[in-house]
C-alpha cells in the first residue's frame, strides 16, 4: 500500500516571459475606498496565497489563444469585482482599507518550452513557481501593492497553465475562487455572473462596546517555534501523502464503536496530528495545538450572502497535551475537535472581531501548533475559460506555511479521487511520522 504521491524530479523549465502589463476593468468603476473587515485584516491573514490551475490542449478551442482569452476575461471580471484593481492603505488602528484605484492587475504572458506530460503523470505540488508566477519586485508588501497577479503560461502541447497570487486580506480561498470561476466565465462569453460578487464586509466589524466572550486560544501569543534548543533554525523536508477510500477505512478503524458521527475531515485531522505530535517527541506535559479553517458563511443570521468574497473562516484551536495526544486513541482527538468545531457560531466570530480591535490584529499562535485546512470543496477544480477543468487545481505551494497541511483534491495516475496531504517535518521525525501513519494505516484488527 502506497501512501506516498509519486516522486518527481523538479523540473527545469526553459520559460520566456513578457514584461507586466497592467490589466485594468474593462469598463469605468467607483473610485472609492472600501473598509475591509475586521476579519479580513487580522495579522495571520497580511499574506500572499499562490494558486495554480493546469489545463490541456483542447481541439474545439484550436486557434484561439488562451493568454488573450484569459486576459480578456480578467478584465471583463474585474468590472464586477473592482476592489482587486485597486491597493491597499492601512487607517488609523492598523484598518485595512481597498482604495478602488482601478490601477489594475499585474497580467504576464509567458511560454514554456515544455508540455503538460513533461509534469509527469500524477501533477502535484511541489511546482518550478519562480518560472510560472513572475517575481515582481516589491509586490510581497501589503500597502500599495496589486492585490491580485496573474500569469498564464503556454505549453508546447497546446496546453497552459494558470498561476496566481492573491493577498488573502481581501479575499479567502471560496473568495478567490469565485473571482477566478468568473473569469472561467467570462472567457466562455458569459456577460453576466452566475453569482453577483456582494462586498458587506461591515456585517464583519467589530461591536461598538467589544465584548471577548471566548478563551481563544489561536491568538495566544509565544515564540517562533522553527527553531531548536540551540536557537538554530531547523531545516524541514517536505512530503505529500494519498488518502483514498483504503486508507479511510484503515483510519476509521481505529475509531471507538461509541463515535457514530466524524467527517474524513476529523478523521484525517486527528490522525495526522496524533503521529506528528508522536513524531516531535514533545515533553508529555507540553501544551500542543491543532487549528483548523471552519467556514463560517451559514453561522450568522442571517447567513453571509451566497457571493461573499470576504474571508469567512474561524480557525479555532484544540489543546491538549502532548502526552494526552500520544497515549490516546483517536477517539479521543475526535471528541476534542468535535467540540472545538461546535462552538464556532455567530458570536465566537463577533468576539474574534472584537478580540481583533482590543489586542492589535494579533497573529495566530505557532508554538507547538499543526494547522489543517480543507481546499477540496473552494472550486479551484471547476475553472474553466473554455478548454475544460483543469487536470490539477489547487495550491501553488506546499511549504509557504511549515507548520501546516493543506487538504487537496487530486486525482493519481489511474483516475481515481484522492485526498492529498502535504506534510513538513525535519528528516529524523518524518521518518518517525511515516512509521507511525503507516502503522495505523497497517494495523490489523
Amino acid at each position: 500500500m502506497s501512501l506516498m504521491a509519486q516522486d518527481t524530479t523538479p523540473l527545469v523549465l526553459n520559460v520566456t516571459r513578457g514584461e507586466p502589463e497592467l490589466v485594468c476593468p474593462a469598463k469605468d468603476t467607483p473610485r472609492e475606498q472600501k473598509v475591509l473587515s475586521d476579519i479580513d485584516d487580522q495579522e495571520g491573514l497580511r499574506f500572499q496565497m499562490p494558486a495554480i490551475m493546469f489545463y490541456r490542449a483542447d481541439p474545439s478551442m484550436q486557434g484561439k489563444d488562451p493568454v488573450k482569452v484569459v486576459k480578456d476575461a480578467l478584465a471583463k471580471a474585474l468590472v464586477f469585482y473592482y476592489p482587486y484593481a485597486g491597493r491597499l492603505v492601512e487607517g488609523n488602528k492598523r484598518k485595512l482599507i481597498v482604495d478602488c484605484t482601478a490601477e489594475g492587475v499585474p497580467f504576464i504572458e509567458a511560454d514554456a518550452d515544455a508540455t503538460l506530460d513533461d509534469f509527469g503523470g500524477e501533477i502535484h505540488p511541489p511546482f518550478p513557481l519562480d518560472e510560472l508566477l513572475c517575481e515582481i519586485p516589491g509586490t510581497h508588501s501589503m500597502i500599495g501593492t496589486p492585490l491580485l497577479i496573474v500569469q498564464v503560461t503556454r505549453l508546447r502541447c497546446g496546453g497552459f497553465i494558470v498561476a496566481l497570487r492573491c493577498n488573502h486580506a481581501i479575499s479567502d480561498g471560496t473568495g478567490v475562487m469565485q473571482l477566478m470561476n468568473l473569469v472561467g466565465e467570462m472567457g466562455r462569453d458569459f456577460t453576466t455572473p452566475s453569482i453577483l460578487p456582494v462586498w458587506d464586509r461591515e456585517r464583519l466589524t467589530a461591536r461598538e462596546n467589544p465584548k471577548v466572550s471566548f478563551p481563544h486560544p489561536e491568538y495566544d501569543q509565544h515564540e517562533d517555534s522553527h527553531h531548536d534548543s540551540n536557537g538554530e533554525v531547523v531545516d524541514l523536508v517536505q512530503k505529500s501523502f494519498l488518502f483514498g477510500p483504503t486508507e479511510f477505512a484503515a483510519l476509521r478503524r481505529h475509531v471507538p464503536s461509541h463515535i457514530k458521527q466524524f467527517s474524513t475531515f476529523d478523521i484525517l485531522s486527528a490522525s495526522l496530528w496524533r503521529c506528528r505530535t508522536i513524531a516531535l517527541g514533545l515533553d508529555p506535559d507540553q501544551e500542543v495545538r491543532l487549528l483548523f479553517a471552519v467556514n463560517a458563511r451559514n453561522k450568522f443570521n442571517p447567513p453571509l450572502e451566497k457571493g461573499y468574497y470576504g474571508n469567512g473562516c474561524a480557525f479555532p484551536a484544540v489543546c491538549a497535551k502532548a502526552g494526552d495526544i500520544c497515549n490516546n486513541d483517536v477517539g479521543y482527538i475526535l471528541e476534542l475537535i468535535r467540540k472545538v468545531k461546535n462552538e464556532v457560531n455567530e458570536e465566537y466570530m463577533r468576539s474574534i472581531m472584537d478580540l481583533m480591535v482590543t489586542k492589535d490584529r494579533p497573529h495566530f499562535t505557532v508554538q507547538q501548533t499543526y494547522v489543517v485546512s480543507d481546499l477540496r470543496h473552494l472550486g479551484f477544480a471547476d475553472v474553466d475559460f473554455g478548454w475544460g477543468k483543469p487536470v490539477f487545481g489547487g495550491p501553488a505551494s506546499n511549504g509557504s506555511v511549515p507548520d501546516a497541511s493543506f487538504f487537496i483534491s487530486f486525482k493519481n495516475i489511474k483516475g481515481d479521487t484522492m485526498v492529498m496531504v502535504p506534510v513538513s517535518l525535519s528528516p529524523p521525525k518524518m521518518d518517525v511520522f511515516m512509521k507511525e501513519l503507516r502503522g495505523m494505516i497497517e494495523a490489523q484488527f
